[in-house]
């Protein structure tokens, strides 16, 4: 008989031994090195474009946002939730009680822009941007000069395969998957959640029932990714 262990992020050693044995060990890095693994696509002297995913909660845009700042004016983010649809479509479509399923997103519209990005010409192109408070997206948001030598991508389904997303991995030179203990990621999820308004009973209902069905989802594409890493360091 076997006998699960609290590790005290929520999840069993048993329930993260299984899981750990089906999926590429990750790689352990700071900041610091994929500052530099960053630097070395855009030194290759065209547009490189790195899609950084992972599950819900992950912290793959905290770490989005602090690569772009690290690697300068050279780098830009143009994050994937820009393109949820609108609350009032999702509520005309029936799908607003599972916003940030793969199927709650305007995946052509992303697809059409990283299409874009990929053959910028001399114009700039303006991105949305998906606003957290609002809880909707604002277009025109980002602007992307021709000279930027990296786009930074960051987003959930970069690497789904289904509903269309398939065709987001033909625009990505490179592709992190971020990997975080399930316990973790479910506790930082309820924290935002709270941050931004729900009660605590209310946020843990949303993450059981949304998030979780998502990550099983998203856990799935890890082997599709160039790079599988931890984050070793606070961002």
């Amino acid at each position: 008989m076997s006998v699960d262990v609290d590790d005290g992020n929520g999840e069993t050693v048993g329930e993260r031994s299984q899981a750990e044995a089906t999926k590429p060990l990750a790689q352990v890095a700071t900041l610091d090195e994929l500052v530099l693994r960053g630097r070395e696509l855009m030194a290759s002297g065209s547009r490189s474009i790195l899609g950084i995913t992972g599950t819900p909660g992950s912290g793959k845009s905290t770490l989005s946002v602090a690569l772009a700042a690290a690697l300068g004016e050279d780098a830009v983010l143009v994050g994937m939730d820009a393109f949820h649809f609108a609350n009032r479509e999702l509520r005309r479509l029936g799908r607003q009680h599972r916003k940030g399923a793969p199927d709650t997103f305007d995946v052509d519209g992303y697809v059409a822009l990283l299409g874009r990005l990929a053959t910028q010409g001399d114009h700039d192109i303006y991105a949305p941007v998906f606003d957290r408070e609002l809880e909707e997206s604002i277009g025109s948001a980002v602007p992307v000069h021709p000279s930027a030598k990296l786009v930074i991508t960051e987003g959930n389904y970069l690497l789904f395969d289904e509903l269309g997303w398939g065709a987001v991995s033909a625009y990505l030179d490179e592709s992190w998957f971020i990997d975080v203990a399930p316990g973790l990621r479910r506790e930082r999820l309820v924290r935002r959640r709270i941050s931004f308004g729900n009660d605590p009973d209310g946020a843990a209902r949303w993450v059981r029932d949304v998030d979780e069905v998502n990550a099983l989802l998203i856990e799935e594409t890890l082997t599709r990714a160039d790079l599988v890493v931890r984050i070793d360091t606070p961002l």
